[in-house]
């Protein structure tokens, strides 16, 4: 079985958590509790250019406001 992660014709959904962190997800598997639909469905590419984007600071949310960033 291929990973579905990895699918490169597959359809994909950008995920964000409470903590600014985001996932590509595959548009068939149900959204995991603490997360929602940033973007998407989607095409895997746009998904990750999406990520790359709008993902600039790897430092969970709840970090970057200890540290007073």
């Amino acid at each position: 079985m291929s990973n579905p992660f990895e699918n490169p014709d597959g359809v994909y959904s950008v995920l964000v958590n409470d903590e600014g962190q985001y996932s590509l997800w595959p548009d068939f598997v149900d959204v995991p509790a603490g997360w929602t639909v940033a973007h998407g469905p989607a095409a895997r590419q746009e998904c990750l250019d999406h990520i790359e984007t709008h993902w600039t600071d790897l430092r969970p949310r709840s970090l970057v406001e200890a540290e007073g960033a």
